[in-house]
């Protein structure tokens, strides 16, 4: 057959089409399979080929998450196109293009559900990169995301079925307004503690001292409150709102884990100063727990009323450890005291009776 030929059987055969309501739905719906087909194996072949080449997974799982949406919304659209060409009373039209576009929403939902909660699994497990999403603090950012995509898409649903949305819109912020007014409590403890995990003021296993003078362990950080077990082995739970306001003092924050404690001492002021720095520096070398790196000192800070006052001053490991060091420094400085001779004064006080001369009158006569 040559070209004028088949150029005649073109012509007729689009005529036929044009003619025929049947015929071009038929064709409209074989096109957009195809249409659909060749853009999935684009997204399959071609765009998974290129994400296969970086260095993390989370690309290529998205791209193999967007095979069916793609494939179906390209399909739908299709039908959508020979819904409008085919011959339908306008009412019922009106239902089918809402059921379509409303058949498309609810693929995208679903997609983009699952994309949130793939790419929030992901984020919570890169700490050091996102320090807002936490596996604390994901259940909480799952919810938010996927209400606000339900509520989109059902926003979008409305739309398509012509309801009146302001009705709806003004019903939403009065009861918005309320549970506010109702959980603001509850929503203050929730911020409070998207913001303390994102700032980490303190985290698991620190030792803490609260403005209210509490000191303990963190043992939960949670979206409500944060509790804490004390050195008597007590649980102190406290609403993150509460806590995000107040002065906290971490004792395992800074460069390193290490502390620094303070043992003041006071000797009488006869006593060898030289001597009493070599006796407190040598109480801290017989003690494992004390570090030797940075060397413990000793610092003479004042005159006092009864004696010279110093500070002996070495670093523990842990914080966990400074009651325990300080009671066995506190015993040993004693001790060594007594065997060099140094005397720990006291406060004394002198009182001297002052008596007057005898009471030499007479009582009156009866």
């Amino acid at each position: 057959m040559d070209k004028t030929a088949l150029l005649n059987k073109l012509r007729e055969l689009s005529s036929l089409v044009a003619e025929d309501r049947t015929l071009q739905v038929v064709v409209i719906v074989i096109l957009s399979l195809a249409a659909a087909k060749v853009v999935d194996w684009i997204l399959t072949r071609v765009v998974l080929r290129l994400t296969r080449k970086t260095a993390t997974e989370i690309d290529d799982i998205i791209v193999a998450m967007l095979h069916r949406p793609i494939f179906n919304t390209v399909l739908l659209v299709g039908l959508l196109i020979a819904w409008s060409v085919a011959e339908i009373p306008s009412n019922i039209q009106g239902y089918g293009f809402a059921v379509f576009q409303t058949s498309i929403v609810l693929i995208w939902l679903i997609f983009l559900v699952r994309l949130a909660t793939l790419v929030l699994n992901w984020m919570s497990g890169s700490r050091r990169r996102f320090r807002m999403v936490q596996p604390v603090t994901l259940p909480l950012f799952q919810i938010g995301v996927k209400i606000f995509i339900i509520g989109g898409a059902i926003y979008f649903v409305l739309l398509f079925w012509d309801a009146n949305l302001t009705a709806w819109l003004g019903s939403a912020g009065i009861i918005g307004i309320a549970v506010g007014f109702a959980a603001r409590d509850t929503l203050a403890n929730l911020f409070a503690g998207v913001s303390i995990l994102a700032d980490s003021p303190y985290k698991m296993g620190d030792y803490v001292i609260l403005d209210t003078g509490d000191r303990g362990e963190i043992t939960h950080i949670g979206i409500r409150s944060t509790r804490m077990l004390t050195r008597d082995d007590i649980e102190i739970t406290i609403p993150n709102a509460i806590i995000a306001n107040s002065k906290i003092l971490n004792e395992s924050g800074g460069r390193w884990l290490r502390e620094r404690i303070r043992i003041p001492v006071k000797v009488a002021y006869d006593s060898n100063i030289d001597e009493v720095r070599q006796v407190l520096v040598e109480v801290c070398k017989t003690d494992d727990r004390v570090c030797r790196d940075p060397e413990p000192r000793v610092r003479f800070r004042q005159f006092g009323d009864s004696g010279l006052l110093l500070e002996l001053l070495c670093w523990i490991e842990e914080p966990v450890l400074r009651g325990r060091v300080k009671d066995a420094l506190n015993g040993a400085v004693l001790t060594a005291f007594r065997n060099a001779g140094i005397k720990i004064p006291y406060p004394k006080r002198d009182v001297y009776l002052r008596t007057g001369p005898a009471d030499t009158s007479e009582n009156p006569t009866d």
